[in-house]
């Protein structure tokens, strides 16, 4: 569907007054200027980053202060990082101060359909999340694995009844060091009458495991479909604490977030109706056929202004 809802005019009006590199007095307005004036706070998933620096021949890893710095200059307020181990973090802290960044949210993988593998993936990501709570981390994001990454073997029922109890433990100790879970998938747990995503939510308790809706990974994982996405929010909107968006045109990733596949006006009405204002983490990506026409920064620009211009009801 072809978002038609914003007009030209409200656009570039809403860019001028919530865009990330508005200039105040000649110079940048930062990620903490932009906090105090009571602007959407918007981050980025590490991620997006990758990709990017990738397709130009850079290392994120070894240029992580320069890309925090481009992260800032493009209008982001805050870094959602990807970690296996507490380790992972040692050096973000020095360099998220630095940059006048928060760390709201941390991803982390796990494997939880299997019993004794579940215990130590519980007992890593309380040590990660541990640390990360100690550089303002307020959420943990966990994508349960797969059997197999690109596989075609679905977990059966037992092993989804084992991760939904794996989940819940894993929500209730995170809740008890003052941290909120969130579940998050990819088009994999859509298979089979997307089973495995139900089962997450239906069969875990709400005040331990809430949702991290990555829109188009529900859009892509039911075949491309809008109304799928939409009834998902219906089902579980209530439970949605973190919001991960990448657009799409004609079912190709888009270079930026834009008008596309996805209408994320009617995502943002919606969620504001139900008085859900979820944390908002921007995970654009490429693939093949996703045009190259910017760098990074020229990328991720374009993507926080357009996403203050929709979403920034809920400052």
């Amino acid at each position: 569907m072809s978002n038609k809802s914003i007009s030209r005019r409200r656009f570039v009006k809403d860019l001028a007054l919530a865009g990330g590199a508005v200039l105040a007095g000649g110079r940048a307005v930062g990620a903490g200027e932009r906090r105090r004036r009571g602007k959407l706070h918007v981050a980025c998933n590490s991620y997006s980053w990758l990709v990017f620096y990738r397709r130009e021949g850079r290392d994120l890893n070894k240029e992580l202060d320069a890309a925090l710095g481009e992260l800032v200059s493009s209008g982001l307020d805050g870094y959602e990082p990807g970690a296996g181990r507490p380790q992972d973090l040692e050096r973000l802290g020095p360099l998220l101060k630095k940059h006048d960044l928060e760390m709201r949210s941390l991803y982390v993988n796990s494997v939880l359909h299997e019993p004794e593998k579940a215990e130590q993936s519980i007992e890593s990501v309380l040590a990660i999340a541990s640390k990360a709570k100690t550089l303002g981390t307020k959420i943990i994001v966990t994508n349960p694995s797969p059997i197999a990454w690109g596989g075609a073997q679905n977990k059966d029922d037992a092993q989804l009844k084992t991760q939904a109890a794996a989940m819940n433990k894993l929500g209730r100790q995170l809740k008890a060091l003052g941290l909120t879970l969130a579940y998050h998938n990819h088009d994999i747990e859509l298979r089979n009458a997307a089973r495995e995503f139900h089962h997450m939510m239906v069969g875990t308790d709400p005040q331990y495991v809430t949702l991290c809706l990555d829109a188009h990974w529900v859009y892509r994982g039911a075949g491309n479909s809008q109304v799928a996405l939409f009834d998902v929010v219906e089902l579980y909107g209530p439970r949605i604490t973190e919001l991960h968006l990448r657009q799409s045109n004609d079912g190709i990733w888009a270079e930026t977030m834009c008008d596309g596949d996805i209408d994320y006006p009617a995502l943002a009405k919606h969620l504001l109706k139900i008085g859900v204002r979820p944390h908002i983490v921007l995970e654009q990506a490429v693939e093949k056929g996703t045009p190259k026409t910017m760098t990074p920064l020229e990328a991720f620009r374009k993507s926080s202004q357009y996403t203050r211009s929709v979403f920034g009801v809920f400052a």
